[in-house]
This record gives structure tokens, C-alpha cells and sequence, in this order.
């Protein structure tokens, strides 16, 4: 079974920055995808960012700029630096794990990104 742990949520002030890390362990297949994305209260749950274990990426537009995604094979771990936080950053951010040959997905349990003043 698969767990993922995230870390380094917090509150910041808008224009601060953050990094979230997730460690992923169990048995974990390759090739995958590894990613975050959130969600901000009465929202649906978004992509922010996703990298594939060939180093890929996809970000969402309201972050390009602003968030760099990064991961460590050899840990099973990726992270999220966050900068120049907006607001609208205010979510509840999810780590997430697909493998890519049976489609499976595997989720954190989330940590919490405020952006207020």
C-alpha cells in the first residue's frame, strides 16, 4: 500500500514563500506521475503542478512563474517551492501519485496554504 506524507504548509504573507515536500513509500511502480494540487474552500480540487518520472512537467497557468515542481526518485519524493504567494494561493494542498501503466491513483492526506496579511 501506498502512503503519502506531506509537510510545510503554513501561513505566509502575500509575496512570501513556502515549500511543501511529499514522501511517498510502500511499494511504488514506475514510470509515475507525482504532483500537488489543491483545493480552496467551495472549489473543486485543481492541478497545480505534476512531473513525471522522466523529469516532464505541467503546471497550471495561475502558477507558472511562481511555482517550481522538483522530485527525487531515489526518496519517492516531490516537492512544490511556492513564490510570490498570492490570496488566491489559499488552499488545502494535495500530493498525488499515478502510476502510469494501471492509471492508479494515490493521495495524501493534504496540508493547509494560507496567504493572508
Amino acid at each position: 500500500q501506498v502512503q503519502l506524507v506531506e509537510s510545510g504548509g503554513g501561513l505566509v504573507q502575500p509575496g512570501g514563500s513556502l515549500r511543501l515536500s511529499c514522501a511517498a513509500s510502500g511499494i511504488i511502480f514506475s514510470p509515475n506521475v507525482m504532483g500537488w494540487y489543491r483545493q480552496a474552500p467551495g472549489k473543486q480540487r485543481e492541478l497545480v503542478a505534476i512531473m513525471t518520472s522522466g523529469g516532464s512537467t505541467n503546471y497550471a497557468d495561475s502558477v507558472k512563474g511562481r511555482f517550481t515542481i522538483s522530485r527525487d526518485n531515489a526518496k519517492n519524493a516531490v516537492y512544490l517551492q511556492m513564490n510570490s504567494l498570492k490570496p488566491e494561493d489559499t488552499a488545502v494542498y494535495y500530493c498525488n501519485l499515478r502510476v502510469t501503466s494501471s492509471g492508479m491513483n494515490h493521495w495524501g492526506k493534504g496540508t493547509l496554504v494560507t496567504v493572508s496579511s
